[in-house]
């Protein structure tokens, strides 16, 4: 039997997301708290003959070298020293994280092929390392190899740790649409035309000058959680501040939007509430999942087959 590893690769949500501007290099500078839930792909490595292969239950999943698993596949390779093509393994996932969504499914996948990886190839990665290869796949990746509750700066890389927010349910609600990442900021930069024209001073000024009072971001966002995002894709899509208020009005202490969405999610107190919501909510895309810290996310991320 080949050797066989099989992971959990969580979803998140932004708890908050502001965007301070553009930077140099063409992204933009933000500050967002990010915070799993334990909405997960399940992913299978496992040793085979012949080329790198990918396979998933979602036919609408790329299955070639533009996926990220694909690319983190290359990034453990470049970690072991080895200039050649990722081979000898077979990929099997099961889709569960809607794409072109805001929770991170992609990214969270990336992560959990570098670590994956790193322990079938045998590669001796230290944490560093493995935190440089994911920033280079992407902005939000080296924050999926670490989970629960985080305060993220720059492109969302530059990442603090936060206690752990106190656990809650969360009804995710997927509308039959996908807002590319691309298309959201555009949208920003068009609605935000100023700002993006004094880039540097926007991004410096509101995300590094205050991460040496990373207690008091934490805090400040407990008090007043917002998605700069949201209102500018609403005007694209106003299902999603009919959602919002849906979810608000059954009951949510918070609702928001997901990162560039197209997710929107409502936090609420007890199970039964979220269950409740749900159903009010229901269709083929509404989720029902717990917080999960980052503690949990270390322990469950092995799962078991």
């Amino acid at each position: 039997m080949p050797p066989t590893i099989t992971v959990r690769a969580f979803a998140k949500i932004n708890l908050d997301l502001q965007v301070l501007g553009l930077r140099p290099d063409g992204y933009h500078e933000l500050r967002t708290t990010f915070q799993s839930i334990a909405l997960s792909d399940t992913i299978t490595f496992k040793k085979s003959r012949g080329p790198f292969r990918i396979e998933c239950d979602d036919p609408a999943f790329p299955v070639d070298r533009t996926n990220l698993i694909w690319k983190a596949a290359e990034r453990v390779l470049r970690l072991a020293r080895r200039r050649d093509a990722p081979s000898g393994v077979t990929v099997q996932v099961e889709k569960n994280i809607p794409m072109r969504s805001g929770l991170g499914g992609g990214s969270s996948n990336a992560a959990a092929t570098l670590r994956a990886l790193c322990a079938l190839w045998r590669v001796p990665a230290s944490e560093a390392e493995l935190h440089h290869a994911a920033a280079r796949l992407g902005a939000d990746v080296p924050y999926f190899l670490e989970g629960g509750t985080t305060l993220g700066f720059h492109r969302g890389d530059l990442l603090f740790p936060l206690d752990d927010l106190a656990p809650a349910w969360v009804v995710v609600v997927v509308p039959d649409f996908g807002i590319s990442t691309k298309d959201a900021f555009g949208w920003w930069d068009v609605a935000n035309a100023r700002q993006v024209g004094q880039v540097g001073r926007v991004g410096r000024g509101g995300g590094v000058g205050q991460v040496g009072r990373v207690g008091q971001v934490g805090r400040r966002s407990q008090r007043r959680r917002t998605n700069d995002l949201e209102a500018v894709v609403a005007k694209h899509h106003p299902s999603i501040t009919k959602l919002v208020r849906a979810l608000t009005k059954a009951g949510a202490f918070h609702a928001s939007l997901s990162g560039s969405g197209s997710a929107v999610f409502g936090m609420f107190r007890r199970r039964s509430d979220a269950q409740s919501a749900a159903r009010t909510l229901a269709g083929p895309r509404t989720f029902v999942a717990p917080t999960l810290s980052r503690a949990a996310c270390r322990r469950l991320h092995l799962a078991a087959k």
